[in-house]
């Protein structure tokens, strides 16, 4: 015979002491607690308990009076249902847990809406809602549990819709310890790490700017073969001054919130690395200002300070960019579960395709499209947020 529980909900306002009173109240009893819940909203808190007791037999009227009168000494309003064990179990090991982050310039009710009705029509049932931002809701977490057999991909592809119709980015991963034990985070440089494509800067410098620039317009969405594309390009450099290498370093814009990004993970211990189909004279810098501890691109030729138009050694292209990508991971004893991959073209889709968590950033169409995760944000250090981590976290590891 399976055991009688209840449910037991508390609403009102906060105070000390709640949890301690209650629990007291259920220990006193001989009960049990299975299950428990509390959320505070500005001053009010909401708690629910599942409380077991020890047989069918028990008789639940003397605990379930004794927090009546309780919820009436703190100001609470109390209500109780009883639940079927058998249905509970059933409802545990048949559901799996996902977490839906929401992340834009805000969140709205209107937001909210459209997401809880696409959850409700697919049976999705949603246990707990987190606000990772202060003040206006910027980031919202809902953890959900994902019915047994509803296709996790064509519910994405639906919230991902309804997220672009709303302006806002959506992403969909599954709730377990891998997702919070991320270890290794690899990012690409051009349009990623900084604001620009190198290779477009120093085009501009030599005064081939648009035509260099349209070919890696088309690299980027795919359209071009990379290595061919940066062959191509590089050779129309011949002759720029080492001095205009320098120049474009000088004046390289990084993406806002990277170095908060990069500071952070090195406080939380994550190794970090910038893999680039870039150049390796603008990678290494960038390592050492940044303090990331990997650092791979493009050998750029110069002799007698002066582009060759050349490049040294094999292309860093999307096949190199995976296959670094599980050397670094290797070396440093982390499974690729463990990794995120951060880019915006196409050659850095097979990089993303091998990290637990890849991510398009501000990215092109064609890497959008294939990407399991996207972010239209301005700033990098955004990742955060899929990690779970609140802006005042932010706050307090960035100092």
């Amino acid at each position: 015979m399976s055991n009688k529980m209840v449910l037991v909900t508390m609403i009102g306002p906060d105070r000390a002491g709640i949890i301690a009173a209650v629990a007291g109240c259920i220990a006193a009893a001989g009960a049990r607690i299975r299950d428990i819940e509390q959320s505070v909203a500005h001053t009010m808190v909401s708690l629910a308990v599942l409380i077991e007791f020890a047989d069918a037999a028990s008789d639940q009227q003397p605990l379930l009076k004794d927090l009546l009168f309780l919820a009436k000494e703190l100001g609470l309003d109390l209500d109780f249902e009883v639940v079927d064990s058998a249905a509970y179990q059933s409802r545990t090991a048949t559901c799996d847990s996902y977490v839906l982050t929401m992340l834009g310039a805000e969140v709205n009710a209107a937001v909210l809406a459209r997401v809880g009705a696409i959850l409700a029509a697919d049976g999705v049932n949603i246990q707990r809602i987190n606000k990772l931002t202060r003040g206006r809701l910027r980031c919202v977490e809902f953890v959900i549990q994902v019915p047994e057999g509803l296709s996790i991909q064509s519910l994405t592809r639906e919230l991902l819709n309804a997220g672009a119709g709303l302006g806002i980015d959506i992403a969909l991963q599954q709730e377990n310890l891998y997702r919070r034990a991320k270890r290794l985070v690899v990012m690409d440089m051009d349009s990623t790490l900084i604001q620009v494509e190198v290779i477009d800067e120093l085009a501009a410098l030599a005064g081939i700017g648009e035509q260099v620039a349209a070919i890696t317009r088309r690299a980027m969405n795919g359209e071009l073969d990379f290595q061919q594309a940066l062959r191509e390009r590089v050779a129309l450099l011949a002759g720029l001054s080492s001095e205009a290498l320098e120049e474009v370093y000088r004046q390289l814009p990084l993406t806002p919130g990277a170095r908060n990004l990069v500071n952070i993970l090195r406080r939380l211990g994550f190794k970090t690395a910038v893999i680039s189909g870039g150049f390796s004279f603008f990678t290494d810098r960038l390592q050492q200002e940044l303090g990331l501890d990997y650092a791979f691109a493009n050998d750029l030729v110069v002799e007698n300070g002066r582009v060759t138009g050349e490049v040294r050694g094999p292309i860093v292209d999307g096949q190199r960019k995976a296959q670094l990508l599980e050397e670094i991971a290797e070396r440093e004893g982390i499974a690729l579960s463990q990794v995120i991959a951060i880019g915006d073209g196409a050659n850095d889709l097979p990089m993303l395709g091998k990290a637990g968590l890849g991510v398009a950033f501000n990215a092109k169409a064609r890497v959008r499209e294939q990407a399991s995760y996207q972010l239209n944000q301005p700033n990098l250090d955004s990742i955060l947020y899929l990690l779970g981590i609140a802006e005042w976290e932010m706050a307090e590891l960035g100092r």
